[in-house]
């Protein structure tokens, strides 16, 4: 026939390449209504093949192919192929069915994992059976008794779009078998050869020509299974070999080990499954005297035994050389197994308890309202049992709400006369059930400790079955492993029976052809049968390794999706891409004591969130059904996942050590076990200390590739992994007091750790350098910790608070001892010590457990989380306490000088967790200069791009080289200040290197970052700038001088890294401010942490040469891009937005595909859900409305939804966050707020990680988001939470949100609808609508260029809250003003107001640029703006684009003068602040005369500022008191205008009222004011109104 396509075929098919390639339209839109039909029907033996052109992944599923009666040329095709009926059959995923039904379950191979290129074919063969052909190898029968006329059938669904027929031919090893048929089934009337006896003769016929016996034989292994292996017969080298072998047992055939092991298996299963429905006597070969023909027995075991195989296997005799005979026992085994497959398979019965739902052909049962039943779930079988059957089911679902779970048994209860009782233990009679552990007899417990699994333990997928043996007694099994007898003497009639209770939902029963069934029964009759059963492919090894056996390599038996390579020593998840779960794989063996098992990472894919997961199990892999993920197994398991590690998928410790998901390719992770019982984990080789204590002895190592993690392999050499540290002494790391200090000062803060030896509830993790108090929320006290060593004379030990409970009374405590941590008894707290103890206990100095002084210069109660705390013994005995690097002054002094002290932190009360920090060691942390080399770190490359330059004003004795790239200073020690020649953008590092120094000098290099405009200086370098760093205070600057952090010349930190007084030349410093807001030092490539927090985003680098450092040059590099592409700094985003960058994509950057999101069936009980789960809405009540998406939202994708609905009736709002743990079977509360298990909640304008408060004043009120807003949370690459407001990121909420994690919304009070916003949304801007890309940036976008690119018209934007008071009561004020609406604007979306949460919500700056060349100006925050009508005759457009921006505070009485001349003019002004009054002719009035006013007829002057916090104080802005015609309240008033002044027009002056203190921190005092005269040199843009 040919191999075409009939040209009819579903809606959304496309056929071209002559009928041979057929495609889905629209494949990302729509998934089905794709079905293409052959154009001939099939004749027998022909193979319809087809490959696979192209898949997509945006659905699930994939081809489906088969065969139907069905003319095309008439059919009604149904929108998928399972639709079809009318004799269809067809092969989908790895099930068959008929007409729509399944027939059979797990058949060949699964075409949900083809992938393009794979081909598949369908043939019905000459004796009507339908096979399916993948890529060239038959699967089977798949069914049978199929009509001759049948048509091939391909639904291109779900992920498959496009496929071609390839062929429609004959596979090319059925030519010739016409006659061969007929012989075949001449043979298959005595009986065809078994498994077992091919194996046989092909491991015989093997052993001739090698001489090496592999395998044993069947019978032998069914001797052994029945316990007489002294019994078996030996198959004699004379047996004839079959006539016929499958094609890889042909006699010129070198078997691999792996088809020995399938060969293997097989030969098991099929005794297995023999076993399972005969007798147990399989009787196989087991009386070589009982003879007989092979025929006549071969027809006996073909007849109706029901026992199984007992009768075939009399005609077994090993002498009969006839294959007739050799396989006459088998005959048996196919008809018993095949007798699963009738109508008389065991399905559940259809009269069950009165909650059960029915599916699947009565396979499966499901409990209706699972969430609010918990019993009334019992079903029963539809016959009863048989002897030796197995009946088993497989837990599909589990809800976790309820205590106790499923209950299986058996009873002799016929349940059509049963009343179904609630719960099947409340039967009294005739009930044998499992429930837990133990065993019920009618109701009652007869056996409490039946097993080691419990079945409230077991999870989805794991199976649970029973047998009734002929000898009457009860069996169970889980998942696959027999638990023994659970009762004798068992009735022999009786039926299965199933309680769903509690926590079990949904079951479904398992058949014996179940392959997933099969390879967990041969792992356990290996198990059985070899003492290798940890390695059977290496015992199966032709030439085995003499080392093998202790040889740590992965377990065959691995999870679904993933696969071992390279002898064992490689894992991998062959579609990384595809899947990013059931990639579990284990040890071959157990962990031997202090064994270190290291993997190193060999792949990463970046799709997916989450990494590598590593642990160990008691659980052997050859009896584990793997789970999806290995936290999900809930007995036997501890498991280090990102930072923190859990056991039995609990977590048990929160900030454990190094994040597993930030490690990268070629990292390495690792685990032992010690002799003590603790767990220890690795990354990179470095310990990260004890994670878990009273570890068993025999357990397995386990990696889960999850996520990113796509291929890992063994590392097999231990020689270069350090050794354990031993924490109870020095060991090799303790440095000497006069040992130099390593550059990172690492080395003097590396060997202060906790010791090993702490209180009670204390725990130490991450190395030894965190310490904290476990259920922290019931204990107060009994967690004391002490330094792992003495401190020497002089070091500082210093700790940070990382986490606080607001339970207690109290805080940490803090001291020292001279007790050795050995000879410590801890007590409930340090003070209850009565000897050689010194501690700080709130404000009080405590010896021995005594006050000795109160008030002490600090109160370690009054500390919050981020304060650091640190202590120190000088040489003369003194006691030293620094709070946030500052010394606090002598606590107490006499303590003795040459005695031994430790440091002791009591975490006590509120203090939960602290950590020791990189600056505890000696105070002074100075370098040797014989330490810094350009090799003591690795060299930091600059990125391609063009080399950073210097801005050209600087201090009066530098001059500058190389075009910008060097800086020398020329005279004296100081005026050394240069700036980077533009702001740095965020993480964008500026290095430099040192050329010279000069060692007359005392005092080095100092560096940091400054808001101080460098174009803003005046141009003669000889005066404007401070002669050091450290004296510039003009503007906001943080610096590093030696080891001090300084803000404006004040000491924020002490000791922070190495000091720069000791650096000399070809040493390299660099700064950085990173995405977080901190500041970063960089020397010799090295990150020293961050130095300050808080700092602005618009900062210059700047250095000063001061000292002995006479010269450096710039050694890094800005990334390259083009001049036209640089961001502008509008008023909708910062000055080069790299959150921008990530939301609008330009169209030459690859935009990544963001994950389709939709809220999850499970939600508060008055949500519903409507539009696909895009859209949820309560609809009652004002609480129980939490919802969660179906999705984790995988990192640095934003998930973002509108408020649709609110109803002013209730008060408060919404809130938002994620939740770090599966939401599928959480119980809601009634609100988010009642959630205390990894939470992270945004409620009002304050952050709540598990319920407590750990940020204040963050973002906008989000009680306050009116109907329209556009909310959203994206968590970054380094685990961020950021809130989106309108497309606006509002900054760093919280930190180290785990992954994978789920956005949760909660629908409370006003808030009563919101939907998923699945199309990308502009973010709202301040002053520009106007979202671009960088390609569309025009030259003008320079912030040191010629113009911005920044259109000057009023934006057509609305201001985001719609429903501010605040605005409202502005409006009505300036009713009050009685002021012609034809000044105003018509159209109200230009009117901002400038409240905290308005403009929180649009996501303000503080700060922005306009003009040429740009100048700052600051946004009127408190005030409300109404856009004033411009003239059309300004020509807006074009001539003002260039104008800056400033502010005019003025009266009341002023406004209306002000507006008719569209100019602000002195002379009719009635503030006589406003400007210099003078007499004007025309006019009859004077203004008050001013000290400094100018002479008369002089032009007036009108006095302006880029601020407002100083255009609007009271001396230029008088305020007025008014009633507010609605609430009937008087409030005060102040007016200003929001002008445009021509640039050169105007003269930057200091301001003139006198005061000293800093008015705005952007805006030096000595030019904060603008002084213009000219007329036309100032635009009114908007008037500006302030209400207190």
């Amino acid at each position: 026939m040919a191999a075409e396509l009939h040209p009819r075929s579903g809606k959304l098919i496309g056929l071209s390449n002559s009928n041979r390639t057929a495609q889905r339209n629209q494949p990302v839109q729509e998934f089905n209504h794709g079905l293409v039909l052959s154009r001939e029907p099939l004749r027998d033996r022909d193979v319809f093949t087809v490959r696979i052109d192209k898949k997509v992944n945006s659905w699930s599923g994939s081809i489906e192919i088969g065969v139907t009666a069905l003319d095309p040329a008439a059919l009604d095709f149904p929108s998928s192929a399972t639709g079809l009926k009318g004799g269809s059959w067809i092969v989908s995923g790895c099930s068959v069915l008929k007409d729509g039904r399944s027939v059979l379950e797990e058949y060949g191979r699964d075409l949900d994992q083809l992938g393009e290129g794979d081909r598949v074919g369908i043939q019905r063969n000459g004796r009507g059976e339908l096979h399916l052909w993948v890529n060239g190898q038959d699967c089977g029968t798949a069914a049978s008794g199929l009509p001759s006329r049948l048509w091939a059938v391909v639904d291109l669904y779900g992920k498959c779009t496009q496929v071609t027929v390839v062929s429609c031919e004959p596979p090319p090893d059925t030519e010739g078998e016409e006659h061969e048929e007929e012989e075949e089934e001449r043979e298959e009337e005595v009986a065809p050869a078994s498994p077992g006896a091919l194996m046989t003769e092909a491991c015989r016929d093997h052993e001739d020509r090698t001489g090496a016996l592999v395998l044993p034989t069947v019978p032998a292994l069914a001797a052994v299974m029945n316990g007489s292996a002294e019994e078996a017969p030996e198959v004699t080298r004379g047996q004839s070999r079959p006539d016929k072998f499958p094609n890889n047992f042909e006699s010129d055939t070198v078997l691999t080990e792996h088809q020995l092991f399938d060969v293997f298996n097989n030969a098991i299963v099929s005794l297995y499954r023999s076993e399972g429905e005969g007798g147990e006597d399989l009787g196989i070969g087991s009386d070589s005297s009982r003879g007989g023909t092979g025929s006549s027995n071969g027809a006996r075991g073909a007849g109706g035994n029901d026992n199984g195989i007992g009768g075939g296997a009399e005609g077994g005799s090993s002498t009969n050389n006839s294959p007739s005979g050799s396989s006459g026992g088998t005959a048996g085994m196919s008809v018993g197994s095949g007798g699963m497959t009738t109508n008389d398979a065991l399905l559940f019965h259809e009269k069950c308890g009165t909650l059960i739902k029915l599916s699947n052909n009565n396979k499966t049962a499901e409990r209706r309202r699972p969430l609010d039943e918990f019993n009334n779930g019992v079903v029963m079988t539809n016959r009863p049992l048989r002897h030796n059957e197995m009946f088993e089911i497989r837990i599909d679902k589990l809800v976790d709400k309820w205590s106790g779970s499923i209950e299986i048994g058996v009873t002799t209860h016929n349940p059509n006369n049963l009343d179904y009782p609630a719960t099947m233990t409340n039967l009294r009679s005739g009930t044998i059930m499992m429930s837990g552990c133990g065993i019920l007899t009618n109701g009652k417990g007869t056996r409490r400790e039946y097993c080691e699994f419990s079945l409230d333990e077991l999870q989805e997928g794991d199976h649970i079955g029973l047998m009734r043996k002929a000898s009457g007694a009860l069996h169970f099994y889980i998942n696959g492993i027999d638990q023994g007898v659970a009762a004798n003497q068992t009735p022999g009639v009786v039926y299965g029976v199933v309680d769903l209770y509690g926590m079990a939902v949904k079951v479904t029963i398992v058949h014996n052809h179940n392959h997933s069934d099969r390879l967990r029964r041969n792992n356990a009759i290996m198990r059985a049968l070899s003492p290798d059963v940890g390695r059977p492919r290496p015992a199966l090894s032709l030439t085995p390794d003499p080392e093998a056996p202790d040889r740590l390599l992965f377990h065959p038996n691995c999870g679904q999706k993933a696969a071992i390579i390279g002898d064992g020593r490689t894992a991998l998840r062959p579609h990384a891409t595809d899947d990013f779960n059931h990639g579990v794989v284990l040890s071959n063996r157990p962990l031997h004591s202090n064994e270190v098992f290291q993997v190193r990472i060999d792949k990463m894919v970046d799709k997916w969130a989450g990494s590598i997961e590593i642990g160990v199990t008691t659980h052997n892999p050859a009896y584990l059904q793997l789970p999806s993920t290995m936290t999900n197994l809930r007995s036997g398991t501890w498991m280090m996942t990102g930072n923190g590690v859990m056991h039995n998928g609990t977590t048990i410790l929160d900030e454990y050590g190094h994040n597993l998901d930030r490690l990268k390719a070629g990292d390495t992770v690792g685990v032992v076990r010690k002799d003590d019982g603790s767990l220890h984990f690795f990354v990179n080789g470095v310990p990260q200390g004890p994670a878990a204590w009273n570890v068993p002895p025999s357990v397995y190592a386990v990696v889960d590739l999850y996520g990113q993690a796509a291929q890992a392999t063994i590392m097999d050499d231990m020689a270069d992994l350090p050794p354990l540290p031993d924490d109870s002494s020095e060991g090799p790391m303790a440095m000497s007091p006069g040992s130099p200090c390593s550059v990172t000062g690492a080395s003097a803060a590396s060997d202060l750790r906790f010791h090993q030896l702490h209180g009670t509830n204390a725990v130490i993790t991450n190395g030894g350098r965190t310490a904290l108090r476990q259920n922290c929320r019931s204990e107060f006290n009994d967690a004391i910790v002490i330094s792992n060593r003495c401190l020497r004379d002089g070091e500082l030990f210093e700790i940070v608070i990382q986490k606080m409970v607001d339970r207690w009374s109290g805080s940490i405590e803090a001291g020292v001892t001279a007790i050795r941590p050995e000879e410590l008894e801890f007590p409930n707290t340090m003070t209850d010590i009565d000897y050689d103890t010194w501690m700080l206990s709130g404000t009080a100095i405590m010896q021995d457990g005594n006050t000795m002084r109160n008030n002490y210069g600090c109160d370690l109660d009054s500390l919050s989380t981020g304060s650091r705390i640190g202590m120190m013994r000088t040489a003369s005995g003194d006691l030293h306490y620094y709070i946030n690097g500052v010394d606090q002054g002598v606590a107490c002094t006499g303590l003795p000088p040459g005695k031994e002290v430790y440091a002791v932190i009591d975490l006590y009360g509120q203090c939960v967790q602290v950590s020791i920090t990189s600056s505890s060691g000696p105070l002074d942390n100075s370098l040797c200069t014989s330490n810094i080399t350009e090799k003591s770190f690795p060299i930091h490359s600059p990125v391609a791009g063009v080399a950073h330059r210097l801005h050209n004003k600087h201090g009066k004795n530098v001059v500058l080289l190389g075009d910008g790239c060097q800086a020398v200073r020329v005279g004296g020690y100081a005026h050394g200040i240069v700036f980077s020649a533009k702001e740095l953008k965020t993480d964008e590092l500026f290095e430099v290197k040192i050329n010279e120094v000069d060692e007359q000098w005392s005092g080095s290099l100092r560096i940091g970052l400054t808001t101080l405009q460098p174009p803003d200086l005046p141009s003669c370098p000889l005066s404007g700038l401070s002669p050091s760093l450290t004296q510039l205070r003009s503007k906001v600057t943080w610096l590093l001088a030696g080891s001090e952090v300084r803000r404006n010349g004040v000491l924020q930190r002490q000791n922070y890294a190495c000091s720069l007084d000791r650096l000399t030349v070809g040493n390299r410093v660099g700064v950085k401010r990173c995405s977080d807001d901190t500041m970063h030092i960089f020397i010799d490539g090295e990150d020293m942490g961050p130095a300050a927090t808080a700092v602005a985003k618009n900062v210059y680098a700047v250095l000063d040469l001061y000292g002995k450092v006479t010269a450096l040059s710039i050694v890094s590099s800005t990334v390259v891009e083009d001049t036209e592409s640089v961001k502008a700094p509008s008023l909708s985003s910062d000055s080069c937005s790299e959150g921008e960058e990530d939301t609008t994509p330009c169209e030459n950057e690859p935009a990544l595909v963001p994950m389709s999101m939709a809220f999850l069936e499970n939600h508060g009980k008055n949500i519903q859900l409507s539009n696909q789960n895009l859209t949820a809405a309560r609809v009652s009540s004002y609480n129980q409305g939490l919802l969660v998406t179906a999705q984790a939202l995988p990192r640095q994708q934003l998930f973002q939804f509108q408020i649709d609905r609110l109803n002013s009736s209730w008060t408060s709002s919404l809130s938002l966050g994620v939740i770090g743990h599966s939401p599928d079977r959480l119980n809601f509360p009634s609100t988010a707020c009642c959630l205390k298990r990894s939470v992270w909640l945004l409620q009002r304008d304050s952050v709540f990680h598990n319920s407590l408060k750990i940020c204040e004043n963050y973002g906008p009120n989000l009680d306050t988001c009116p109907e329209g807003t556009v909310l959203g949370v994206l968590v970054d690459a380094n685990g961020c939470l950021h809130l989106y407001v309108n497309g606006m990121d509002q900054g760093v909420a919280a930190q180290d949100i785990p992954s994978p994690c789920h956005p949760l919304i909660d629908l409370y009070g006003q808030c009563e609808q919101v939907t998923i916003v699945t199309n990308h949304v502009p973010a709202v801007g301040a002053e520009s609508s106007d979202v671009r890309c960088q390609g569309d940036m025009e030259k003008a976008d320079m912030v040191d260029g010629i113009k911005e690119s920044v259109c000057w018209t009023p934006p057509p934007e609305v201001n985001p809250n719609k429903t501010c008071e605040y605005q409202a009561l502005c409006s009505r004020f300036k009713e009050l003003l009685t002021l012609p609406d034809g000044y105003f604007n018509e159209d109200a979306k230009y009117n901002l107001c400038y409240c905290e949460s308005c403009h929180k919500l649009r996501g303000d700056e503080a700060y922005y640029k306009r003009g040429e060349p740009p100048r700052d100006y600051a946004l009127p925050f408190g005030w409300c703006r109404f856009a004033l009508r411009i003239k059309p005759h300004c020509e807006v457009s074009n001539t003002f684009k260039k104008w800056h921006i400033a502010y005019h505070g003025t009266s009341v009485g002023s406004l209306r003068r002000a507006l008719d001349h569209s100019q602000l003019l002195a002379a009719e002004s009635s503030s006589v602040f406003s400007a210099s009054p003078v007499k004007v002719e025309g006019h009859g009035s004077y203004g008050e005369p001013e000290e400094n006013s100018a002479p008369e007829r002089e032009i007036p002057r009108v006095r302006l500022s880029p601020t407002m916090r100083y255009s609007g104080l009271e001396v230029f802005a008088p305020k007025v008191q008014f009633r507010d015609p609605r609430s009937l309240r008087c409030h005060h008033a102040q007016v200003g205008f929001q002008v445009c002044v021509r640039p050169g027009s105007y003269k930057v002056g200091p301001q003139s009222l006198g005061v000293s203190e800093s008015l705005d921190p952007r805006f030096s005092n000595t030019e904060i004011e603008w002084i213009t005269k000219e007329k036309g040199g100032t635009l009114l843009y908007g008037l500006l109104i302030r209400v207190e």
